[in-house]
């Protein structure tokens, strides 16, 4: 999770690939278009690797599975 920072002074603390300017959810955006994570690299974010991107999903995935969810009980 390195490759991923939350800084309150950029994009006003969204989280980043580190030593970018360059959003998770711009990135997660390209791969839901099924764009290959090697044309992301090539042609959106020359910055970034491939492994930049696969960070991006791990990110999103370590979120997802640390978010707490509440269920209401059914009412009758």
């Amino acid at each position: 999770m390195d490759r991923i920072v939350v800084d309150p002074g950029v994009h006003f603390g969204k989280p980043c690939v580190a030593g970018t300017r360059i959003a998770v959810q711009d990135v997660l955006e390209l791969v839901d278009e099924d764009i290959p994570f090697d044309q992301i690299v090539r042609d959106y974010y020359p910055d970034l690797t491939v492994g930049d991107v696969h960070a991006c999903i791990r990110y999103a995935i370590a979120l997802v599975g640390a978010e707490d969810i509440r269920l209401r009980p059914a009412t009758g």
